[in-house]
């Protein structure tokens, strides 16, 4: 059974489109469900994400997790956005079926997705983040760059 906040999260998304420009886009994908999110950040001179967006292809809580992460970031420093786990983005929204646990992961590697692509674009070393891992493979990664 999913909480109020998860159904109020998949029916009304919240930041669902692209920022042009982004200044940092992650893409991550689970191959064992299809899932795939994409997070886009803008993020100010001084470290703040002034604005996020997502598009995400896969169930209801992949989209909730999504939106709920997406919430989460905005307004944050670079530093803060990084500390934000699964966990925290199941919190928020008042838990998640064990089987569907998988969908706030894929939202926590996709912001840290984009964050490594805004540290890349920008020569930037940001303490404790790491390469994101994906294991998206070639036909998934070619419906993504169709999404």
């Amino acid at each position: 059974m999913y909480s109020e906040k998860v159904m109020d999260h998949f029916t009304n998304p919240r930041n669902v489109g692209e920022i042009e420009n982004a200044s940092g886009v992650g893409t991550v994908g689970n191959a064992k469900c299809g899932d795939i999110m994409r997070i886009f950040l803008d993020i100010d001179d001084n470290g703040i994400i002034n604005d996020v967006k997502f598009k995400t292809f896969g169930c209801g809580a992949a989209v909730a997790t999504s939106s709920m992460a997406t919430e989460l970031v905005k307004g944050k420093k670079v530093e803060e956005a990084l500390k934000i786990t699964n966990k925290a983005v199941m919190d928020a929204l008042d838990g998640l079926p064990p089987v569907k646990v998988h969908c706030s992961l894929l939202a926590e590697e996709a912001i840290h997705a984009a964050l490594w692509d805004y540290a890349e674009k920008n020569n930037l070393k940001i303490e404790g983040l790491k390469k994101p891992k994906s294991d998206i493979n070639e036909e998934e990664e070619e419906i993504k760059e169709e999404y």
